[in-house]
């Protein structure tokens, strides 16, 4: 089965941030893409998901818990 791969601007709308914001973190490795055609960037949706599911997970760590 494939990876469905998000545009740039998909990516950044799912993940309610920038476009630039979403170019960085390729460069800096906390999402990965891929260039098709012509330069065409297209984001890995797993790399989407995965980045949310470990932010989710550090924020269950940081919540204070009430009682």
């Amino acid at each position: 089965m494939t990876q469905p791969l998000l545009r740039v601007s998909e990516a950044a709308e799912a993940l309610n941030v920038s476009r630039w914001t979403i170019y960085r973190w390729i460069d800096e490795g906390r999402l990965e893409a891929t260039k098709i055609g012509r330069g065409s960037l297209r984001v890995f949706g797993s790399s989407v998901q995965a980045l949310v599911e470990g932010n989710r997970k550090e924020r269950m760590w940081l919540e204070p818990t009430t009682v």
